[in-house]
């Protein structure tokens, strides 16, 4: 027999109640909220908890205590922005609610049901925020020429969509010759983050608690930040060896890392004389070499293309095609004539071979108003046609069966920018 606490609805909360003896469970606690809940958990040890995904049922006080605790915690979520809620909170996986103990544990498991049981249940109802170990998360790495294509944007603008789909997600700064990032989303460098992550990386101290430390979070905790150099002369902190190791320590933190690099390629190793000295472009070639996607940005128009055509095949050097996706930013008929759309893939597949790129259209208020307030563009601009083409790339770099939560334009989670954090002073 397992213990169990319960923080859910009441309608809820009586039909699990009195259908726990039959399923061999029984309930030690029964709390209106998961703040009491919380408080609650020491002295009544259960070796479950069940609670809902609302604001007044799971909350940060009590993910601490099961953590701290050990308790194994199961979320059902009835409402479209429980699940934004929990998702907001780290919570990726959810029971679609009201739910009773057979989808709950499937097999009638508990504590005391053995190990297999227990696997089982932890593997549907992992928590899995920054912090806490995963299998092996995914690293997109969002890369494009020079000319100012949108890198940074686009990276940014994925890292949100993601996050708000469901999951944790860590955005790294890794470009070694102007970072972006943090006055992107409003937030101080005076303490790079992932250059701290690179001095720790070779020393085997880049644990998830000091993770955890260096990473800002933004919004509502389900992004974390890892803030470029603000100097572009301090590059030689971001080495290739070190950027490594950053990435696999990434992977074991977070289910998705998007990685905004620099623009160059250049392997000048036959340019000097002294081979192991640090090399400024080797941040960019590591994430890329590291990278599950790359995401390559370029702009909408015949300079933009140009460039973009030219280093592609540099590129493809580094990276599998397979891996590459083709996001072509800043799509407008003034720039390429009528019909932009046919004709970016007509020249981008006649001269660089390169097929179904995605087509991110030309929003400048939209982008402006993301800039001013500090926020991805998903939230500063829901409706745009701009978001809409994110949405669809973050369904193509997302990690197939994992579908995450979609929210609708008019029903996205609470604003990411918060005063004290976020938004920055006139």
């Amino acid at each position: 027999m397992s213990d169990v606490a319960l923080a859910l609805p009441l309608a809820e909360e009586e039909a699990l109640a009195a259908d726990a003896a039959r399923h061999g469970h029984r309930v030690v606690a029964r709390c209106s909220g998961g703040d009491e809940l919380a408080g609650r958990l020491a002295t009544t040890a259960p070796d479950l908890v069940v609670c809902g995904a609302g604001p007044q049922y799971l909350g940060r006080p009590l993910l601490d205590a099961c953590d701290r605790l050990g308790v194994r915690l199961v979320v059902i979520a009835s409402e479209p922005s429980e699940r934004r809620h929990a998702a907001g909170l780290g919570v990726l996986d959810v029971i679609e609610g009201p739910a009773g103990w057979e989808a709950i544990l499937p097999r009638g498991g508990g504590a005391a049901s053995g190990a297999d049981d227990a696997d089982e249940v932890d593997e549907r109802t992992t928590l899995r925020p920054p912090g806490r170990r995963v299998d092996r998360g995914t690293v997109v790495a969002v890369w494009g020429p020079v000319g100012a294509p949108g890198r940074t944007s686009i990276a940014v603008a994925l890292a949100a969509e993601l996050a708000a789909g469901g999951g944790a997600v860590a955005l790294a700064d890794a470009d070694t010759h102007g970072a972006s990032v943090a006055p992107a989303l409003g937030l101080l460098d005076e303490a790079p983050g992932f250059a701290a992550a690179c001095r720790l990386a070779p020393t085997g101290g880049l644990t998830g608690a000091e993770l955890d430390r260096i990473a800002q979070p933004h919004g509502a905790g389900a992004l974390r930040v890892l803030t470029g150099i603000g100097r572009a002369s301090r590059w030689p902190e971001l080495g290739g060896d070190r950027v490594e190791g950053v990435l696999t320590a990434l992977r074991a933190w977070a289910p998705m890392t998007i990685v905004d690099t620099a623009a160059s390629l250049e392997q000048d190793e036959e340019l000097s004389s002294d081979l192991a000295a640090p090399r400024r472009n080797a941040a960019t070639i590591a994430a890329l070499r590291a990278a599950d996607r790359v995401v390559a940005v370029a702009a909408a128009d015949p300079v933009g293309l140009a460039r973009y055509l030219r280093v592609h095949a540099d590129l493809l050097e580094l990276v599998d095609p397979d891996r590459v996706v083709t996001v072509v930013n800043k799509v407008r008929a003034g720039a390429i004539g009528l019909g932009p759309g046919a004709q970016v893939r007509q020249t981008l597949a006649r001269f660089g071979g390169v097929r179904d790129p995605l087509l991110v259209p030309w929003d400048p208020a939209a982008f402006d108003a993301a800039l001013l307030s500090g926020r991805p563009l998903p939230d500063a601009a829901p409706r745009s046609p701009a978001t809409a083409a994110i949405r669809e790339l973050a369904a193509r770099v997302r990690p197939e069966g994992d579908g995450g939560v979609r929210p609708s334009p008019g029903r996205r989670r609470r604003p990411w920018a918060r005063p004290s954090e976020s938004r920055r002073t006139a």
